[in-house]
């Protein structure tokens, strides 16, 4: 078996065990195959940790830290008591043994709980991959960092941290009742695919070398646009960032470049406040599948027509009426359709769509000239 089909296989068993998650399995996949951090924010008992856990499970020789945050956490807890034969010394280091600074993966709930004293070092730890521990700077072999909480931040001091995490999710409990049946029946998975850390850095390596077109580039250009024009902004550093995020995603997919597609995650990268997920959604949606979806339509009004003219109960008079009047109104659509080509192609979007519509509809207008 090949290190893709594992990582299809571990995606597909994911899917089967966290139900009404599969945006967030994509989200938290393509964060640790391209090193960045996501957040999820919901009530308890909605499988935050046990996702972490169970990913974690699935990459052998990697090292898992959980921790649930308060505001009475101390640093050891964190990073480790202080090295009693180091003090000796006059060198303040920490034993970091099984704590976060030696974590490839790990999970800590209510993050915003943390308090200064551990803020600033989780920063560092998480932005730069440095710990700072007594006279020495090293580096920390974390992929990727699941941070959990039930609410926002609303302390300014916790902005930065919260602006680490690129990937947002907010979830909660499964809505749907065979769903939530499926999940009070099912049983431990017998067979668990597993990935090698050697094999999750192979993978690493073939992410980024998924290509990225030009016309994606301009995507995000448009997106950054719209999203501004409603007053919902992201830094340059998160759209910078979120390409890997798209290289991920792609390659999840099977593809070996980034498609337009891809943009749709976005969705979870650049809303700042929950409330603005849903226009950051329709906003991004109706940028890449709007003129699709106007050619659609077209293509329905297009047939309605064609029904309409063919009605057997007009008399020859009238169905000729009709013709002439369909040609009319297939000419105008056709306008319409070429307008809406001219604005795919300044925004560099695929045209196939289109282009198949538009042979739709000249193949019903050469129809109709059969019927005179």
């Amino acid at each position: 078996m090949t290190t893709q089909e594992k990582l299809k296989n571990v995606r597909e068993e994911l899917k089967q065990i966290f139900l009404e998650r599969a945006d967030l399995l994509d989200g938290a996949l393509a964060a640790l195959l391209s090193s960045h951090h996501i957040l999820i924010i919901g009530p308890p008992g909605t499988a935050k940790s046990m996702l972490a856990d169970e990913l974690c499970r699935r990459i052998e020789g990697a090292d898992y830290f959980q921790w649930l945050l308060t505001r009475f956490t101390t640093p050891e807890e964190i990073f480790g008591a202080v090295s009693l034969k180091a003090l000796e010394q006059d060198d303040y280091r920490r034993v970091t043994a099984r704590k976060l600074p030696e974590a490839h993966i790990a999970f800590l709930d209510e993050i915003f709980k943390a308090n200064s004293s551990i803020l600033n070092a989780i920063l560092t730890l998480i932005n730069e991959r440095l710990f700072h521990n007594g006279k020495e700077v090293g580096r920390v072999p974390l992929l990727t960092l699941f941070g959990a909480s039930n609410e926002l931040p609303e302390e300014e001091e916790l902005t930065a941290l919260y602006d680490r995490f690129l990937v947002r999710f907010v979830v909660n409990y499964i809505s749907e009742d065979f769903r939530f049946l499926r999940m009070l029946e099912s049983q431990a998975q017998p067979k668990r695919t597993t990935l090698t850390l050697t094999e999750l850095n192979e993978l690493q390596r073939e992410v980024r070398a998924v290509s990225i077109p030009p016309y994606v580039y301009r995507g995000i250009a448009d997106i950054r646009r719209e999203l501004n024009k409603k007053n919902i902004s992201a830094s340059d550093r998160r759209y910078r960032q979120c390409l890997a995020l798209l290289q991920a995603h792609a390659f999840l997919e099977g593809q070996g470049e980034v498609q337009e597609k891809d943009l749709l995650f976005l969705e979870h990268v650049l809303w700042r406040d929950p409330a603005e997920h849903e226009q950051v959604r329709n906003t991004i949606r109706e940028l890449l599948l709007g003129y699709e979806e106007e050619i659609t339509e077209l293509l329905y009004e297009s047939r309605e027509i064609r029904d309409s003219a063919l009605q057997t109960s007009k008399s020859s008079d009238e169905r000729a009426r009709a013709l002439i009047e369909l040609h009319t109104k297939l000419r105008n659509i056709l306008t319409k359709v070429d307008q809406i080509m001219d604005k795919a192609k300044r925004l560099g979007r695929s045209l196939d769509r289109v282009n198949s519509v538009r042979g739709e509809i000249e193949q019903l207008q050469k129809e109709m000239l059969e019927q005179f």
